[in-house]
């Protein structure tokens, strides 16, 4: 008899997902994704359709005791209560979530908590509608247990989209091993102010470069159709203009005009939406007095109509209801969410943005049924084409072979060999021997994990992270005494020790100084309900970059100009190696220190990779993506900036200590032989610029080649001069290669006096070098008439 039931319980359980596949048409494979979204929607209760449009925090929704990994009360209840569609951050560690390398979850552990998670929603629901996961990935998997790469000013130094888009494919294929399907990045925000927090988490100052990286990002996340194994969705970060704010304040007003938006801001978001992004972040900032998450004419009428966007639009964590908070343009909760969805906001990140407010708002008739009903469908389209509903679990037994591979490891030191930016090099003090007796290594920044990985990063686990000590004593072996000292922190003065420093310099060979900033978040650090860090005076960590730390000045902090100068007064060789997250004030240094070497935040295999640049086993050749100021008087000061020119200063250049594209290599490089073919048609054209370089040097080495153009005459005034194409390729020494670049109206196009697209008639130039204002080729091209 009880073999008989347990038979029976055995064959219930097997056919209870095929009677509902036979019972349920959206869950039928062999249909149509339109066929299963309309079905499903037909189906559901208001309640279940205003859920599908929440996404809550998620790291509470899992439990672990020991080895034991299952759903927590908090998920079951936020089911039952809000029957929510969406989750974030799951898996995320760090000090705002309190989770730790104890507490939290390892790879093999996340791939089970996130199973389970989803073995809930398909066994304890109504519908059995699975969750969609999402999670932060700008620079790697926000995870415990995940490779960490350089972060996204870095990732742009690179200037190699090809490999940026390596990189995020080892991102997506981690994330999804562990049952994440959306990754948050790219950020593509024009960084213009260095003050704001976040810079280290944009791709720079220009709108091309900027739009060539996110590109390279989304196809690298999500492959040639949704739904591949191995690759998630992106969303794009932070539409619009958020890293422009009014005095560098983190989420405050822009002032910026229509034609400021179309030109330069929005163009990275449509390379990317064209692409196929399947998410769009809104910012929380306002334009023009209207805040981003309840802006139609850009999440309707831009965003949709003109770039055909078919992916679902989620707000940044409560910038809902800072439409009835900071903003003010709204009364009630019922009517921020009123606003918002109106507006082509389909999803609240947070669950009280929309959540009850919706449900009310629905009832009361401030929301009609037929926004609703085009809100949830985005959402479960989505799910629907990234095979959620037929591919709900991952395969725990996979892990290992794609989270932190030797592979991935590999791609994340090229990364960052490739960011290092070489800033000065007189009298060729680099590379340096391998064959020195002794090494002083010097500065905050030399020897600690957390300040090389920028914000958004989990906790690491002891020995995983390659600091630049630890590369330097890697790159020269047993024959070469290194020394430490660290002289002080990066903002805290009150164990500073640079006496210490200075003996240790004395006694070396040359100095390697270490310096700059740091995102490392601590246990200490409180937070605000979006995450970012509420700046604390009375406790002095590191941090003093990253999400809510904005500054009045770039000056290095702490006591890091007084070691630097005392290790520079002691006569001694010196390397100045920056590891920051925003352009700092280097005038002092970039007078006095020889040699100077830029990292941003390279990631966990950053000091090797710096290591193989400072000793020689790879030759510099990363490039500015934005400018380094002199001053925060300057500000802003990105290099294609509108017509006409700046003109100086009482007291210093208008001109930026380093400006946007620059970057030095061990070898030299010639340009030659410029030429330009122009094919004009009836509705566009084709200019064909192509040039030589030859490698002059000793060394194998790359180079980045840039063409910038200048439109002489226009119906509206138009930047100095604009980037259009690069490519960096490799060159042997004593070897000359070819590049080749087109373009088209698409490239000359701009929002003219009429409020239409158009390259206009005349003349510009074409300015081919090695940065922007580093120009050794120059040609023109003469528009016979608009287009």
């Amino acid at each position: 008899m009880k073999l008989r039931i347990l038979l029976l319980a055995v064959m219930t359980a097997w056919l209870h997902p095929q009677l509902q596949a036979q019972q349920f048409p959206y869950k039928n494979s062999s249909l149509s994704t339109e066929q299963r979204v309309n079905d499903l929607l037909g189906r559901m209760t208001v309640e279940e359709k205003v859920g599908q449009l929440s996404k809550v925090l998620g790291w509470d929704m899992y439990e672990k005791k020991g080895n034991h990994i299952a759903v927590s009360d908090k998920l079951k209840k936020a089911v039952k209560e809000q029957r929510i569609g969406l989750l974030w951050a799951t898996l995320r560690a760090d000090p705002w979530t309190q989770k730790t390398l104890l507490n939290g979850l390892n790879p093999q552990e996340a791939a089970r908590a996130t199973n389970a998670i989803q073995r809930y929603m398909l066994d304890s629901t109504r519908l059995g509608i699975p969750l969609l996961l999402s999670e932060e990935a700008p620079h790697g998997h926000m995870a415990i247990g995940a490779t960490v790469f350089p972060t996204a000013i870095g990732q742009a130094s690179t200037w190699n989209p090809g490999l940026i888009q390596q990189m995020a494919a080892t991102i997506a294929k981690e994330t999804y091993a562990v049952g994440g399907k959306n990754g948050y990045g790219p950020v593509l925000d024009l960084a213009r102010d260095p003050r704001w927090s976040r810079t280290e988490e944009t791709y720079g100052e220009d709108p091309y470069l900027i739009g060539q990286m996110g590109r390279a990002m989304i196809r690298g996340f999500q492959g040639e159709q949704l739904g591949q194994p191995d690759k998630i969705i992106g969303t794009l970060k932070h539409f619009v203009a958020y890293a422009a704010p009014d005095g560098g304040h983190n989420g405050e007003s822009v002032s910026f005009g229509e034609r400021s938006l179309r030109q330069y801001f929005l163009p990275p978001f449509e390379q990317a939406v064209k692409t196929g992004a399947g998410s769009v972040m809104t910012a929380y900032n306002s334009i023009d007095g209207i805040p981003c998450s309840a802006n139609p004419w850009l999440l309707k009428h831009i965003l949709r109509q003109d770039w055909g966007f078919q992916g679902f639009v989620v707000s940044d964590l409560l910038s809902i209801s800072g439409l009835n908070g900071g903003h003010a343009t709204a009364a009630t909760a019922e009517e921020a969410a009123s606003q918002s969805i109106h507006a082509g906001l389909d999803v609240d990140l947070s669950g009280s943005g929309y959540g009850p407010n919706l449900l009310t708002a629905v009832r009361q008739g401030l929301v009609e049924p037929a926004v609703l009903d085009t809100a949830v469908a985005r959402v479960l389209r989505m799910k629907f084409n990234l095979g959620l509903f037929d591919r709900p679990y991952v395969d725990e037994k996979l892990v290992a072979q794609k989270v932190a591979t030797a592979h991935n490891k590999s791609v994340a030191r090229q990364v960052a060999r490739e960011s290092i930016i070489l800033l000065k090099n007189d009298q060729h003090v680099l590379p340096l021997s391998k064959k020195l007796k002794r090494i002083a290594v010097v500065g905050p920044n030399a020897d600690n994990a957390y300040n090389q990985l920028g914000d958004y990063t989990a906790p690491q686990a002891e020995g995983k992270i390659q600091t630049l000590l630890t590369g330097i004593r890697a790159a020269v072996g047993k024959g070469t005494q290194v020394d430490y000292v660290k002289g002080c922190a990066i903002r805290d003065t009150a164990n500073s020790d640079i006496a210490a420093a200075v003996t240790a310099a004395q006694q070396a060979d040359a100095v390697i100084l270490v310096l700059g900033g740091s995102s490392a978040r601590d246990f200490k650090t409180s937070y605000q309900a979006t995450g970012a860090a509420n700046v604390d005076p009375n406790t002095v960590s590191d941090m003093e970059s990253g999400e809510g730390f904005d500054r009045v000045s770039l000056d290095m902090m702490g006591d890091q100009m007084k070691l630097l100068q005392a290790i520079q007064e002691t006569g001694k060789p010196v390397v100045l190696v920056t590891i920051m997250g925003r352009p700092l004030n280097l005038n002092w240094a970039a007078e006095h220190v020889p040699a100077i070497v830029n990292a941003w935040y390279p990631g966990q295999e950053g000091g090797l990779a710096i290591a193989d640049v400072l000793f020689g086993d790879y030759n510099p050749a990363g490039r500015l993506p934005v400018s380094v100021p002199r001053s925060v008087g300057q500000l802003p000061v990105h290099y294609n900036h509108a017509k006409p020119k700046h003109h100086d200063y009482v007291e210093m250049s208008a001109k930026p200590l380093y400006t946007f594209g620059y970057g030095l290599s061990y070898s030299t490089f010639a340009y030659s032989n410029l030429q330009v073919k122009l094919e004009e048609k009836a509705d566009d054209f084709v200019c064909t610029v192509s040039f030589d370089v030859e490698n002059t040097g000793k060394l194998d080495g790359d180079e980045v080649a840039q063409l910038y153009v200048v439109d002489e005459v226009s119906s509206v005034v138009t930047p100095i001069m604009q980037l259009k194409r690069f490519e960096r390729k490799p060159i042997a020494a004593g070897k000359k290669t070819s590049y080749s670049f087109e373009l088209t109206k698409e490239d000359l196009k701009i929002w003219a006096v009429d409020h239409v697209w158009k390259a206009e008639k005349g003349k510009f130039q074409l300015l081919v070098g090695a940065s922007s204002d580093d120009i050794r080729l120059k040609g023109e091209m003469l528009l016979k008439k608009d287009y």
